[in-house]
């Protein structure tokens, strides 16, 4: 067992460690920039309108 790598290969860890918390990070403000553009959009939609307002409000009682 060769025990002069131990140095690098746990400066390789940290590093990678470093990377990959970096990456989450950018991956979660990503995802909250895009949920808040969504919910501008989704709140720019006019509500819907019913095709025939007079559609749905009599019950045909002899039928």
């Amino acid at each position: 067992m060769d025990i002069g790598n131990i140095p690098a290969v746990a400066s390789a860890l940290s590093a990678a460690e470093t990377a990959d918390a970096v990456s989450m990070t950018m991956l979660k403000k990503a995802l909250n920039t895009q949920a808040a553009a969504a919910i501008g959009v989704l709140q720019a939609l006019p509500p819907p309108l019913p095709a025939n307002p007079n559609v749905g409000r009599n019950v045909n009682t002899v039928a």
